[in-house]
This record gives C-alpha cells, structure tokens and sequence, in this order.
C-alpha cells in the first residue's frame, strides 16, 4: 500500500489501457493519460467521444472493462472509498437546492459532511467566489454563472485535491462561462488539481496546462497547447484588415467586468 509522501508524489490521475462497451458499442479503446497535481487538464471531444465516460470511471461510479486507473494514488477498482474521498465530481447541471439562499446551500453540504464551524467555511467559500453580496438570495434567482460557481463551491467544501468538471459551462451564456473560467483558474492557483471535459475548443485554450483530444473513444493526441499547435505546419503570414469580431461587438455594447482580455469566441467541436 503506498504512503502518503509517495502518492504525493505520483499523478493526480493516471489511465492505462482503459476500456469500455455497452454492450456491442465500444465506447472506450485503450485510453492512456496522466494528469499532473495542482494541474487543469482539459479532455476535450465531441458529444458522445467517451469523456463522460472516462469521469464516471475516475470517480467509481463506473467499472472498467479493462486497464488500470488511479487517482490519489488510490486504484479506483480496489480502492473506491479512498477515491471519493479525495474527489469531487460536477456534473453538467448544477446541483444547488433553489429553494435555499446560497450561504443555506453551503451550510448544508458542511454539515451533512459533518464538519465544525459550517458558517465560516459558507463565509470563506462565497467569498472566494465572488458570492457575498448574493449569499442572503435564493439560488433559484441567481444567473447561470452565479449558480455554477455556487455548484463549484459546494464540491469543494471538504477540500478534496481533485475536482472533477464534466461539461461545467454546457447552456451558459458568454458572460456566465467567463464567469466560470474564473472560477476553474481559481481552483488551481489554490492547489485544486482540475479535470476538466469540454466540448468547446477555446474553453480548453483558455484554461488547461495540458489537453488530451478524445475520439472515437481513443486519445489521438496529448500535450501542452503549444505542442498541440507545433504538429501543424507553420503559418502563412498575410497582412490583411482586420474586422471586428462578434465578440469585440459584444463585450464593446455589454462592457467586460472581468480583468484582462475576453477569451476567443466559442467554437463548439459537436458540428
């Protein structure tokens, strides 16, 4: 049985050789990759490439035909209560009561986790993201971004090492999925390894250290965004005028309140 120094010091996630079917559909084939602690790791694809998957196997809701996997330095076959221990797992909808205010939905979860002082750890958590001001309201009033980052919130209270978001930004509009990026970037600045599946190819640009394409069931590529960029050829340079796009257009009538620059448009691979 490994130690705690030595898990420390294996991936977050690691996946070899994975396979699964439902019955003669052969969803995933001999999928491979190692996702690094304090890292975002983006799997992107296509609806129905296998990512969902892929989660459900990680967080043991799932058993694998064939291979190995391990996150927490945990076997996720053998050892499935020490897994969901060091886990959280968002799904693609958020799971907050609309009924309670945002501050009553974290207490909540803190005291079904049986964990002191509940208030303070609500406290912390609304403030971290950016919820104060709205804790009093119920959910059921809050925005699309409002209530994902609330979701985000309540999956870490706890503090599991690794957070896993299947489709966080699915529905969203333009503001709410910046929202939400803000709030993925936050995880990790705070040590939160992040496995992050998306079918939005500029959500994977904007966030992850490293992205993995899934297709077809098997992962035909693996890298940093710079590796990926460098097995095309390089570019043509041309001058030409540029136009604004309609994302200029819309943060230009709507205004940005998040710092920096807005990310590229949204472009969806499920065409």
């Amino acid at each position: 049985m490994s130690t705690n120094s030595e898990r420390s010091r294996e991936p977050a996630i690691r996946v070899q050789n994975v396979e699964k079917s439902y019955k003669d559909l052969h969803v995933l084939k001999r999928v491979d990759l190692e996702v690094a602690r304090g890292s975002i790791f983006a799997l992107l694809g296509s609806n129905g490439a296998g990512k969902t998957t892929v989660v459900k196997i990680l967080s043991t809701l799932l058993r694998a035909d064939a291979g190995t996997a391990s996150v927490n330095g945990y076997d996720v076959a053998t050892q499935a209560a020490d897994v969901r221990e060091s886990i959280s797992l968002t799904g693609q909808f958020a799971a907050v009561d609309e009924v309670l205010t945002g501050r009553e939905n974290l207490i909540l979860v803190a005291r079904l986790r049986h964990l002191t002082n509940p208030g303070k750890i609500a406290d912390d958590l609304l403030t971290r993201f950016s919820l104060t001001d709205a804790s009093g309201r119920k959910a059921a009033t809050y925005s699309g971004g409002m209530r994902r980052r609330l979701d985000i919130a309540m999956s870490l209270i706890g503090n599991p090492p690794i957070i896993f978001l299947d489709e966080p930004t699915t529905g969203l509009d333009p503001q709410a999925r910046i929202e939400v990026w803000e709030a993925v970037k936050e995880l990790a600045r705070n040590g939160t390894t992040v496995l992050l599946t998306t079918q939005y190819l500029d959500e994977a640009e904007q966030l992850a250290d490293r992205i993995a394409i899934l297709h077809q069931g098997r992962i035909i590529v693996s890298g940093t965004l710079a590796e990926l960029k460098a097995l095309l050829p390089p570019a043509k340079v041309e001058y030409v005028e540029k136009q604004p796009t309609l994302e200029d257009v819309f943060f230009a009538v709507v205004g940005d309140s998040t710092a920096g620059d807005p990310p590229s448009t949204p472009v969806s691979t499920d065409k």
